[in-house]
């Protein structure tokens, strides 16, 4: 059975590229600029007109955090609850009902991951690239790590798996630090996001995004099962050739849909490695989705939604072009996404149009929404954490 990179890597390419692999980064947020915008003028966004406020929605409540959110860090729900990482470092968990504080504890140095926890133990990775673990407040243990690592922990099984920037994959005992086992990354493409990818577990099998893949891994080995491609890297420079996977995926029982970076979104059968449908997509974040649809936003703020099944595309919507979108959540009738400009927006699932806005502050949302106890929870970069219930 292969390794983690041979199973992507060509000899000949990982010798030519091996030296450059992690001398350079892309924000996805300068490339999306630079994809949407060719022009000197920045488009402004559209006039959404008066609020059509067809469904009822209400603030509940809004926690302050005392610090700044950082953006693409994902918010962590378990059960009725959520937790925040904020730039200090810090990282908090609320009541979804009430927005009440139940915990908080700071790793002493800013993160460059969000939460990963299996209820028990939480594991973040911080800017010196330490991975710590966590149980109720206190540090359990940490291990330096030799690259940096912008995806959540994955938290499972008694391990903590790491994805790191240089697309390696690493699994440590989740009581003691100990590590288990360690796979290379594929060395052929010079440029990482510093942005979340896909690390998930299906069944008995880490389903992990690498280099425009997904990739089936044994998570007590770390040699690869199967891969399935959603990408292939085009065009005539680095960046163009990006299409590493960007989290969130939309996982509905086996199967896997996720978002090649400014490529296309895909579905993948993970229990027998089928690559069910990919199209093509120009977006940088990820997707959301349910049993019927997956839906995601292009880099100019075009909100699309697809057939599970077989990829056909359901609508297409164009009034929130130009604005910085989140990846969507999909809640009862409704597709949300927030904005760089602090809006929530409300979609029909059946056909993409306006059912309401809410509105947060103008600091502008830092990630996806989630929904816990019933509550809808908007994160905003000023570190206020919005809960929304409807009425």
């Amino acid at each position: 059975m292969k390794t983690f990179a041979q199973a992507v890597t060509s000899n000949k390419a990982a010798t030519r590229a091996a030296a450059r692999v992690l001398t350079l980064t892309v924000l996805a947020g300068a490339l999306s600029a630079c994809s949407m915008f060719s022009s000197k003028e920045t488009p402004k966004p559209l006039n959404l007109g008066p609020n059509p406020g067809k469904i009822a929605v209400h603030q509940a409540w809004s926690v302050k955090l005392g610090s700044e959110v950082p953006l693409a860090m994902p918010a962590l729900v378990q059960g009725n609850t959520v937790t925040v990482v904020t730039k200090d470092g810090s990282v908090t968990t609320l009541d979804g009902n009430s927005g009440s504080q139940l915990g908080k504890f700071s790793a002493g140095e800013p993160l460059t991951t969000g939460v990963g926890s299996d209820g028990q133990r939480t594991a973040v990775v911080t800017r010196s690239n330490q991975l710590m673990v966590f149980a109720e407040g206190k540090q359990l243990w940490k291990q330096g790590l030799a690259a940096a690592v912008y995806t959540p922990p994955l938290v499972a099984g008694g391990r903590v798996f790491v994805m790191a920037a240089d697309r390696s994959l690493t699994a440590f005992d989740a009581n003691t630090g100990r590590e288990l086992w360690s796979e290379e990354g594929p060395s052929n493409e010079p440029l990482v996001l510093r942005q979340p990818g896909v690390l998930m577990a299906v069944g008995n099998t880490l389903v992990v995004g690498v280099s425009g893949r997904l990739a089936g891994v044994d998570p007590d080995s770390g040699s690869v099962r199967w891969m399935a491609p959603l990408a292939a890297p085009r065009g005539t420079n680095d960046v163009e050739r990006l299409v590493d996977l960007v989290g969130p995926a939309s996982r509905v029982g086996a199967t896997v849909c996720a978002r090649a970076f400014q490529a296309s979104v895909g579905c993948v059968d993970a229990s027998n490695a089928n690559v069910r449908w990919t199209q093509n997509s120009k977006g940088s974040d990820g997707i959301g989705g349910d049993e019927q649809s997956v839906f995601g936003a292009e880099s100019n703020g075009t909100v699309q939604a697809w057939r599970r099944t077989d990829g056909e595309r359901l609508w297409t919507v164009d009034k929130l072009q130009y604005r910085k979108l989140t990846a969507p959540l999909v809640l009862g009738r409704s597709v949300v996404l927030a904005d760089d400009l602090g809006t929530v927006h409300m979609l029909s699932r059946e056909d993409g149009s306006a059912l309401t806005r809410l509105e947060t502050d103008k600091a502008g949302v830092a990630t996806a929404p989630v929904v816990a106890a019933n509550t809808m929870v908007v994160v905003s970069r000023s570190g206020t954490v919005y809960g929304f219930k409807p009425d």
